[in-house]
């Protein structure tokens, strides 16, 4: 079965495609991601769109990008299945965890477009998911927190035991950071052929939101 993940750039998507591969006969054909409307950074994380280009180039997988407001999103979404619908694309592969609202979106939009949708990672615990993405070989940085939550010192940490271990003494903060409390991005892991090394990078501040807006990177071979 072919499919498309649907690509923010960050840790449960990165999981979400490496689980299907690895236990389901599915091929993963594209990414879908949606920007913001100048196109240049992701509707979700405010990542540079060029930076998530690069993910998708190192996967050896092409990547759709669809330009769109909060409003429009569902719309534009569609027509980015729709783009790639030709290649016999049947289902979509979703991150999400267990927030029913955005299940039913997911397979909402699936079911209007002829498509099957797969939440690999769906129910399953969030210390669990963190490990298993530590496991597999994943690299990730924390690249947005909310400021009310997370102080700015939390951006630009890796994700690793010593971070998960942090998280879990802090009240009210989902592990997973499901309610926006953090964002990562995945900079390497065994669905890349090479890993993605931050060469400078500054914090900014916006509405409460600290973000890391990474200048400069380079894709580098894995050691």
């Amino acid at each position: 079965m072919k499919a498309f993940v649907s690509w923010s750039g960050g840790k449960e998507t990165a999981l979400a495609y490496y689980k299907v591969t690895q236990n389901r006969d599915i091929e993963i054909a594209f990414f879908l991601n949606m920007t913001s409307e100048d196109g240049k950074h992701s509707r979700s994380h405010g990542v540079r769109s060029k930076l998530l280009k690069l993910q998708a180039n190192i996967a050896e997988k092409p990547i759709i990008q669809r330009r769109t407001t909060w409003e429009t999103y569902e719309e534009e979404f569609k027509k980015g299945i729709l783009s790639f619908k030709k290649e016999n694309i049947q289902a979509g592969v979703f991150g999400d965890i267990d927030i029913e609202g955005h299940r039913k979106w997911v397979e909402k939009v699936c079911a209007d477009m002829g498509i099957k949708a797969i939440l690999p990672l769906w129910g399953e615990k969030r210390e669990d998911i963190l490990m298993d993405l530590i496991q597999a070989g994943f690299e990730a940085v924390i690249v947005a927190v909310k400021t009310d939550v997370l102080d700015a010192s939390w951006v630009g940490c890796k994700l690793n035991k010593n971070f998960i271990e942090k998280l879990k003494t802090l009240n009210n903060v989902d592990l997973c950071g499901e309610q926006g409390e953090y964002h990562t991005l995945v900079t390497g892991g065994p669905i890349f052929k090479k890993k993605i090394e931050i060469l400078k990078a500054k914090k900014q501040h916006k509405n409460k939101r600290c973000f890391l807006d990474i200048l400069d990177y380079e894709a580098i071979e894995k050691t």
